[in-house]
């Protein structure tokens, strides 16, 4: 099939987003609320006319994902609107964890830091603003949890309608806070896969709701780039030597590094060598299998781990995760529920900082990957925590509480102690 290139849309203002561009066949179409080619069914994302993009233009921008908003599908009206403001979250020099790994150099980026704690205020951020411009009036998506938080809390702010579908045995926690903002939160009886196949069909039915995940999902997934241009631009605009990225549906790993190499192809970093490591929880892992079989078809899976955040058993952008890796020179690890347990225990002792099941997931995997030999414990390392442990404190269960119970005396104090 041959690719055609149709000519850039000028009905919506979405910045520097040219058209959209089929992934697999190439053919382009304007921008619309479309996800998916007609020409080959192939998912589609945002390409781009970038202008001259400066280093000191971005840092003279607001402490948010809209200081790249030179470089995101958005209106250039983006901060006229309400939204949640999401990013502009810490980079951690790990020390204390490098050590403990026994490599040079660890850097954690902490997104718990966003307004809802977890990274998808980033994309969510970028859907609800193109979702605006595209005419959308309710803001929806299927979840399995931290993005079911950051679409109902970003409707709230924007005052739009939300419409949120959960799996019935999401952690409580992020039912809640969901709930809180007092959207529409529906628990559907099954997995995310069945949830998202619902999704999809309330999608096809309803043509002003913008499910950010389906039916706005090029614009949406753009949003994962702001994590890459931070790291890249707190590093002192410079790329990492490897980072390690959990895996839900893919498109996160794949946004990074899309993310990296655009930051070289405008000159805005040097374009050195750099290394995307991939991981999963092996209860739900069907991108770490395909990469271990040497495959290019991802076999989904029924997922069975305490990672809900990940256990997307038919990830959308599994393919293009294996591409990336294997591109890069990376690879894709997996964990099982007690390693993720005690990586969440690892960053907390060594760094003071509480992720959440898909944290723990991506130290575990990152200290496996050491241990192996394939992860390079000389490289400088980012570790990507995309959520707040508050969010999963049941996968903790019985194995951490108090030391012991005393009385209120200094003495029983003491030889607790001891």
């Amino acid at each position: 099939m041959t690719a055609v290139t149709v000519p850039s849309s000028t009905k919506f203002d979405l910045g520097p987003a040219r058209a959209l561009l089929c992934r697999e066949c190439g053919n382009e179409t304007p921008l619309a609320p479309e996800y998916a080619c007609l020409e080959c069914f192939g998912p589609l994302e945002v390409a781009y006319d970038f202008g001259k993009i400066r280093r000191e233009d971005i840092e003279a921008g607001p402490r948010s994902i809209w200081r790249y908003r030179g470089l995101l599908p958005v209106p250039s009206t983006v901060e006229q609107h309400p939204n949640t403001d999401p990013g502009g979250t810490r980079l951690v020099e790990a020390h204390n964890l490098a050590k403990a790994l026994g490599v040079r150099k660890v850097w954690v980026k902490d997104d718990t830091g966003n307004p809802t704690h977890s990274f998808k205020d980033r994309v969510v951020g970028v859907a609800l603003a193109a979702a605006r411009e595209l005419g959308f009036k309710v803001l929806a998506c299927p979840s399995t949890g931290n993005l079911a938080n950051a679409v109902a809390a970003a409707a709230a702010r924007a005052g739009w309608q939300s419409v949120v579908l959960v799996p019935s045995n999401l952690e409580r926690a992020k039912i809640l806070m969901s709930a809180v903002y007092e959207g529409a939160l529906i628990a559907v009886d099954g997995n995310y896969d069945d949830v998202n196949r619902l999704a999809q069909e309330l999608a096809a039915e309803h043509e002003d709701w913008a499910f950010v995940n389906v039916n706005v999902r090029p614009y949406y997934a753009e949003g994962s780039k702001t994590l890459g241009y931070e790291v890249a631009e707190q590093l002192g605009w410079r790329l990492p030597d490897q980072i390690v990225v959990p895996i839900a549906s893919g498109s996160q790993l794949t946004k990074v590094d899309k993310a990296f190499r655009e930051l070289g192809q405008l000159d805005l970093v040097e374009a050195t060598p750099y290394r995307v490591f991939g991981a999963q929880a092996t209860g739900c892992s069907p991108v770490s299998a395909a990469y271990k079989e040497g495959h290019d078809v991802i076999r989904p899976v029924r997922p069975d781990t305490i990672a809900r955040s990940l256990a997307i058993g038919a990830p959308a952008d599994g393919p293009y995760v294996l591409d990336a890796v294997r591109r890069t020179g990376g690879a894709i690890e997996d964990v099982t529920d007690e390693e993720v347990v005690e990586g969440i225990k690892l960053l907390a002792r060594t760094e003071g900082i509480f992720a959440e099941t898909a944290g723990g997931v991506t130290v575990a995997t990152a200290k496996k990957l050491i241990e192996s030999g394939q992860l390079d414990p000389d490289g400088e390392t980012v570790l990507l925590i995309t959520g707040d442990g508050l969010k999963t404190l049941d996968a903790l269960g019985d194995t951490i509480g108090p030391r012991a119970t005393v009385p209120p005396s200094a003495e029983a104090v003491i030889k607790a102690l001891a």
